[in-house]
């Protein structure tokens, strides 16, 4: 099985620094669905790990979040895709569970549901904590400049041994697109 992981938020839609909190807020970034769905045609089990604090927050309540999940859906099958499946955490930071991102526990579950290792499966995110999670589970780094990407990459670039990772473990993109494009070519 060819697998491939995504991050939700500043990678398939626009983020939001007040939460993505409804399916009218959920937007996807340009050439993001068409992407997702190129990866399915050419063979790839697309599942998407992310992150929904807003959730453990009270910002949002389950069925906002499957309402932003069944609009991915939709979309992605419109244009000839299809999920294999979406992975949430939907805890806090001070929750201290094992599936929020940087913890690999998402990647563990999909691991899990899929009886395949994560080992080299591409993993494409904007933020450090998504590169962390991925680099725990030896998956190949991909980070898009769209949502957090420019933050992220700068850090990693100014790191001086802070993070475990530098720019050199990791593929830059400027979007889901150009990621894309790398792996079907």
């Amino acid at each position: 099985m060819q697998l491939v992981i995504l991050d939700r938020d500043g990678v398939i839609n626009h983020d939001s620094d007040d939460y993505v909190r409804s399916a009218e807020q959920w937007t996807p970034i340009e050439g993001s669905i068409e992407a997702i769905a190129r990866l399915h045609k050419a063979g790839y089990t697309v599942v998407v790990a992310t992150n929904q604090s807003g959730l453990a927050r009270g910002l949002f309540d389950l069925d906002d979040l499957e309402a932003m999940h069944a609009k991915l859906t939709e979309l992605v099958e419109a244009a000839g895709g299809q999920l294999g499946a979406i992975f949430y955490c939907p805890h806090g930071p001070d929750d201290e569970c094992k599936c929020r991102k940087p913890l690999p526990g998402l990647i563990d579950a999909i691991e899990a549901e899929f009886n395949t290792s994560a080992q080299d499966v591409p993993f494409i995110g904007d933020s450090l904590r998504d590169l962390e999670a991925g680099a725990a589970k030896g998956c190949r780094l991909m980070l898009v400049t769209t949502g957090k990407g420019e933050t992220t990459l700068n850090k990693l670039r100014q790191a001086d041994d802070v993070y475990y990772l530098d720019e050199r473990d990791v593929e830059v993109f400027a979007n889901l697109a150009q990621a894309v494009d790398t792996l079907t070519s």
